[in-house]
């Protein structure tokens, strides 16, 4: 049986932590391998919008707060670590999904810039051809950001804005959350049934939903 590959999930320095966290959680739940990156400003937004804490364990403390087990199959990396797996195109992954998507991150992707693990991860993707996502959180765009993003479009990536919808009307938080994260899964080409889409009446699957 062929190895499944690894997708990589980078949680950055923008508001709404909350989705790249339960992006973590639905990737667990279907058994896809994770190589996980989080920047110092991810987890200063942890704390201030979920009041979450971090000691020397960042991995396993994640996993706990998100009801994972130990042994979840992801894989944590430090940011200064250039020799790490994702830094290197031979290693096959399925893609990444920077989620959220901080502005300085978005800059420094859209530049080629790679003086962190993060970015050089997503320069990884891009010359490689393999699927980047980068979720924005933010409001307004200013024109510089506007640049940024189309520059990354051009080149190949997804930018998606943290827009939920409302047609399904949602009547929890996690609902608006699960709307996002399901339709950023859809770009990425993960079957989910996190959300109640348009006009279906039936979903096509039923996969975990916690």
């Amino acid at each position: 049986m062929e190895q499944q590959l690894p997708f990589i999930l980078a949680i950055t320095g923008a508001s709404g932590s909350i989705y790249g966290l339960r992006l973590l959680q639905y990737l667990v739940e279907i058994k896809q391998p994770v190589e996980l990156l989080v920047s110092r400003g991810a987890r200063q937004v942890m704390q201030e919008e979920m009041g979450l804490s971090f000691g020397e364990d960042l991995r396993a403390e994640l996993l706990a707060h998100l009801g994972l087990p130990g042994n979840a199959d992801v894989s944590f990396h430090r940011l200064d670590n250039y020799g790490a797996t994702v830094a290197s195109g031979s290693y096959r992954t399925r893609g990444m999904a920077i989620f959220p998507c901080s502005l300085g991150t978005l800059g420094a992707v859209s530049s080629g810039l790679t003086e962190s693990l993060i970015y050089r991860a997503a320069a990884v993707c891009l010359k490689e051809r393999r699927p980047l996502l980068l979720l924005l959180r933010e409001m307004p765009f200013g024109q510089i950001q506007l640049k940024q993003m189309l520059t990354l479009s051009e080149a190949g990536a997804i930018v998606a804005a943290a827009a939920p919808g409302f047609y399904h009307k949602p009547q929890t938080v996690g609902d608006m959350v699960d709307f996002v994260v399901g339709r950023s899964l859809d770009q990425l080409g993960f079957d989910n049934n996190l959300f109640k889409r348009w006009k279906e009446k039936t979903p096509l699957l039923s996969l975990p939903n916690k």
